[in-house]
């Protein structure tokens, strides 16, 4: 049976993963006042008991800035989330190229560290980003943060041309570096505690029915400690992701990606780590950027669904993600991430209908289906619905079906309505 968490008018996100504390007695969430969070206007960070229903402010945003997505630290009480510009302009205000990552302490509450240096003055510092970062996520040891990014100073080129790079989403992470410090050249750079890099390959450009891939987005961190490659060798840090592709026929459609992360990100590769005035970030030396999925042949090609971000068995043997079945209805799909034929998850006839995690025992994946909280069986397919069918607009909403960390519950959101108003409310169901 679900159990209602929060109460009372207000804004309520959920991340799609990591919003559970390392112990299970706290829930992270934002306050943006969008439905689904689409408008970037969350002042808060806060943080609910699921026990005794306590509601705590982590943080409160100020100058005009606003904050949100919020996950947490795996084994530590921090929680990391996006924070835009304080003292907001018209030239610059809160945007994908405009926004960086901050850590919280738990037992700190209000201060505020910044994660990610940046620099917009070339030449750029090494291990400093030239534009802004989103969706922070710890990977499962606790050290490394994976994160989307696009680049502020490229966004004076708006044509593709040989002689210089594109702003693209790209993926990155960010490592322990102690400190990484920028000149103050502009008035929106700013030191950071961990050294950043941009891990996947982008072009403007890519050749129709090539791996080549204009967008890497929606990455997931592979496996507890990474997966075991082909040749029985343990690769220990790895990024799945969507990878926007051109197929033969000229369409864009997106698939699964990986890229394999190498122990020491310091090492310069093709190009420079901070990029030029003309060139993008480019990978450290020791990245190897792999197509997973070939899926233009398929009725329904590329990733489908509503937006989620890939997610790794535990393991790290399998990586699901959504694709349409023969019929058109959106299912579980997972693939080994050395490739090979996609394997079906979920059968159903009503579809997958929102992100989804996997549990911490890698048996199954929660996810909303028919209006309703579901359980898949990897192995089986076997579904459950562990909450009761509701109307469209009270539905679970799509953003985030996570399980904690024991794997017993699993905390979601709804629309509700009550004397106040209608609004999001936090929910928790055992599994």
């Amino acid at each position: 049976m679900e159990q209602q968490l929060t109460s009372g008018y207000g804004g309520r996100i959920l991340t799609n993963t990591a919003v559970w504390s390392p112990d299970g007695n706290w829930i992270v969430y934002d306050t943006r006042s969008h439905i689904a969070g689409e408008t970037f206007d969350g002042t808060r960070i806060e943080v609910i008991h699921t026990t005794t229903r306590e509601v705590r402010t982590l943080y409160t945003s100020q100058k005009g800035a606003h904050c949100g997505v919020a996950t947490w630290h795996p084994k530590e009480a921090k929680v990391i989330f996006i924070l835009g510009p304080e003292n907001p302009t018209p030239e610059w205000n809160y945007g994908p190229s405009r926004r960086q990552g901050v850590i919280v302490d738990f037992r700190k509450p209000g201060e505020a560290i910044f994660l990610d240096a940046r620099d917009l003055v070339p030449p750029f510092t090494e291990g400093a980003l030239r534009g802004g970062s989103h969706v922070h996520v710890y990977s499962p040891l606790g050290d490394w943060v994976s994160f989307t990014y696009e680049d502020q100073y490229l966004l004076k080129y708006h044509e593709p041309a040989p002689h210089h790079d594109l702003s693209l989403r790209t993926i990155g992470v960010s490592v322990p570096s102690g400190h990484v410090r920028v000149n103050r050249g502009h008035p929106r750079n700013h030191d950071g505690n961990s050294f950043s890099v941009i891990v996947a390959r982008t072009t403007a450009t890519p050749q129709p029915g090539s791996d080549e891939i204009s967008r890497a987005y929606e990455e997931a961190w592979v496996g507890t400690a990474g997966y075991r490659s082909a040749n029985g060798a343990w690769q220990h840090r790895a990024l799945a992701f969507q990878g926007q592709v051109v197929t033969s026929r000229g369409e864009k459609i997106s698939e699964v990606f990986i890229v394999d992360l190498p122990d020491d990100v310091r090492k310069i590769g093709e190009g420079l780590l901070q990029g030029t005035e003309t060139r993008a970030p480019f990978p450290p030396s020791g990245t190897r950027q792999r197509r997973l999925t070939y899926t233009e042949s398929r009725k329904y090609p590329g990733i489908q669904g509503p937006r989620h971000w890939l997610r790794s068995s535990p393991d790290g043997s399998r990586i699901a993600f959504l694709m349409k079945d023969e019929a058109g209805i959106v299912q579980l799909w997972s693939i080994s991430p050395l490739g090979g034929e996609p394997s079906q998850v979920t059968r159903g006839a009503f579809g997958v209908a929102s992100s989804f995690t996997w549990s911490p025992d890698g048996s199954e994946i929660a996810y909303v289906s028919d209006e309703r909280i579901a359980t898949v069986h990897v192995q089986s397919g076997k579904v459950r619905y562990l909450t009761e069918k509701r109307t469209a607009s009270e539905s679970p909403r799509p953003e985030a079906c996570v399980f904690s960390p024991d794997g017993k519950h699993i905390a979601f959101v709804r629309h509700v309505k009550s004397r106040e108003g209608e609004c999001n409310q936090i929910f928790t169901v055992r599994r």
